[in-house]
């Protein structure tokens, strides 16, 4: 019966610490979202600044999201040495484990994160490809500007180049 107590009295507490760990790893998942729908935000609306700013907190809160998956992941791996499980036991694995009470909470939390995960990495994707088309759109433009023998209006308000005979740059200048 001793090792039982004692069993319990070092689980209940790294397992109360690993709930309050999964609910800020969700926490943490919902603020990257909202920084993602932000950014989508202010691509749609071409606010370059907006986007520049959003790229510098999606980095940080990117930096946040994954301190916070490690330390869930090192309480999951001490409530593991706790329960007498392998270190690398998923929680799935665990909960057959846990008091009854804690299964319904620890499982629900689990799929919080699971689901408010795969959103993240769908919007990061979505957002991924905008950006990259907005990129691409930039460098069709930068090349059409940098163009060989790029059409330029003369003094009487039609196409030639061939008038300058020079650059681009002599021609504006």
């Amino acid at each position: 019966m001793r090792p039982l107590i004692h069993e319990a009295s070092i689980m209940i507490p790294t397992l109360q610490r690993l709930i309050e760990s999964l609910r800020k790893e969700l926490q943490q998942y919902g603020e990257m979202l909202a920084l993602l729908d932000h950014q989508q935000e202010q691509v749609a609306h071409r606010r370059t600044a907006g986007v520049w700013d959003s790229v510098s907190a999606i980095d940080t809160q990117g930096t946040v999201m994954a301190e916070a998956r490690s330390e869930r992941e090192a309480l999951q791996r001490s409530l593991a040495r706790a329960l007498g499980r392998p270190e690398a036991a998923t929680i799935a694995e665990l909960l057959p484990c846990l008091p009854p009470d804690y299964r319904p909470l620890v499982g629900a939390l689990v799929e919080e994160n699971n689901q408010l995960l795969l959103r993240v990495q769908s919007r990061a994707r979505q957002n991924h490809l905008l950006l990259r088309r907005s990129v691409e759109l930039m460098q069709q433009f930068i090349g059409s500007l940098c163009a060989v023998s790029p059409p330029v209006y003369n003094c009487a308000g039609t196409l030639g180049a061939e008038a300058f005979g020079g650059s681009l740059y002599e021609a504006v200048g």
